[in-house]
């Protein structure tokens, strides 16, 4: 295992704790008024936010830390720093939801299958309900996508549900 990498058991423990203790969102944007505002809002419904006015400070904060969640402006350094940032959060382990938070809606320029394709569009000026509601979705829906694959991995067929079970050998079925 490579330095500084989670292991498999810490990312695991990590994803089960994560229902205890406090979503943590890392919040990527070049303006400093809407990174400050967006982090506070945030903070005071409830979550952890970590901060990167770039999008090299954010790709190095995604390798030393582990978020729930990835909101990325889209056009920074270069017009589609945000979907670099989206791309590296994809890649990592704990597999976190991922938004692009934007003035300037992309038109269908993202392709079918493409890693850096963020779970949902935030659009500027975003309401603070919006904010919330939306936010709230994507961790629901993404906790909901890494629990399916887990449970997905114990079993044996995908069919499985549709059939009644069997006992085991050397069990008793009550059935």
């Amino acid at each position: 295992m490579q330095e500084g990498l989670p292991d498999q058991l810490s990312i695991i423990k990590y994803c089960s704790e994560g229902l205890a203790m406090k979503r943590r969102i890392l919040l990527v944007d070049d303006d400093l008024a809407v990174l400050l505002t967006l982090k506070a809002v945030l903070e005071l419904h409830g979550f952890e936010i970590e901060t990167a006015n770039a999008s090299a400070e954010a790709l190095n904060k995604l390798e030393s830390g582990m978020y729930h969640m990835v909101i990325s402006d889209l056009r920074m350094e270069k017009e589609n720093s945000g979907l670099e940032v989206l791309r590296a959060a994809r890649r990592q382990p704990y597999n976190p939801a991922t938004a692009l938070l934007t003035a300037y809606p992309p038109n269908g320029e993202f392709e079918e299958g493409d890693t850096g394709t963020p779970t949902s569009l935030l659009i500027k000026p975003l309401g603070i309900r919006d904010l919330l509601r939306q936010v709230e979705a994507l961790l629901v829906t993404q906790a909901d996508k890494v629990s399916a694959k887990t449970m997905g991995k114990h079993r044996p067929d995908s069919d499985r549900s549709e059939r009644p079970a069997q006992p085991q050998k050397g069990t008793r079925y009550a059935g």
